[in-house]
């Protein structure tokens, strides 16, 4: 395993060149940033599929490391933030890693999946450092400036990045029951930031609404909007 600096990166092909890991000298890095819309007979499907495991597991221990008193259901949350799409996707930006995808016409036209393919992208890209070198250690220099700087927000502010408990805590502590919410799917479009839209009503006396790529994130973003109108009030 080649020893990295200990150091930030500027971009994703700066770290792979450290790593001797470069696409045009490794096959598996190669398939890690071939998109499925290439139609070979290699993509970065499986390796997303992989490094979503290796994030997890990877983000886990930078918090174990770097926060060993945080408790356990903290610790749950912040993971979820550092592994998430939304933030996967926006590391990928940073890190330049659009740069570096090879993608077929159909997904450089679609630009309502722009994000969604960074964050498979990033994911690919740790699944087949980590194939390769069996550690987590490079993995963690990779993203470790950027974890630093979303694990710093978190503890300022521990229910910025999860409104939907932030919003149940205070329904429960005001006995107004839990938050209800109604999340219809608007389109079918891969990425779309408004495929889903989300109602939330907490006991009638507070309503939201949000939209997301996801289910789930729009019920965030319905919860954050509830929020945002207590603050108002």
């Amino acid at each position: 395993m080649t020893q990295l600096p200990i150091k930030s990166f500027s971009s994703i092909h700066e770290f792979l060149e450290i790593s001797n890991l470069l696409p045009s000298s490794d096959a598996l890095v190669l398939e890690a940033l071939t998109h499925s819309s290439v139609k070979k007979h290699y993509n970065h499907e499986q390796l997303e599929f992989f490094g979503d495991a290796v994030l997890r597991l990877a983000a886990s221990e930078f918090i174990r490391n770097g926060y060993p008193t945080m408790d356990v259901g903290q610790q749950s949350s912040l993971r979820s933030q550092l592994v998430s799409d939304s933030w996967l996707a926006n590391f990928g930006k940073i890190m330049n890693i659009d740069e570096l995808i090879l993608k077929g016409s159909d997904a450089m036209h679609d630009v309502t999946a722009i994000k969604t393919i960074r964050a498979e992208m990033v994911e690919a890209v740790a699944g087949a450092v980590y194939i390769r070198q069996q550690t987590t250690k490079n993995i963690i220099l990779l993203f470790k400036a950027e974890w630093e700087i979303t694990a710093k927000k978190f503890l300022q502010n521990p229910y910025h990045f999860n409104c939907k408990s932030a919003l149940q805590e205070w329904s429960q502590s005001h006995q107004l029951g839990l938050p209800n919410y109604t999340t219809i799917e608007q389109s079918k479009l891969h990425g779309d930031d408004l495929r889903f839209r989300s109602i939330v009503i907490v006991s009638e006396q507070l309503e939201g609404e949000g939209w997301g790529r996801s289910r789930k994130e729009a019920e965030q973003s319905a919860a954050k909007n509830c929020l945002q109108r207590l603050d108002a009030q």
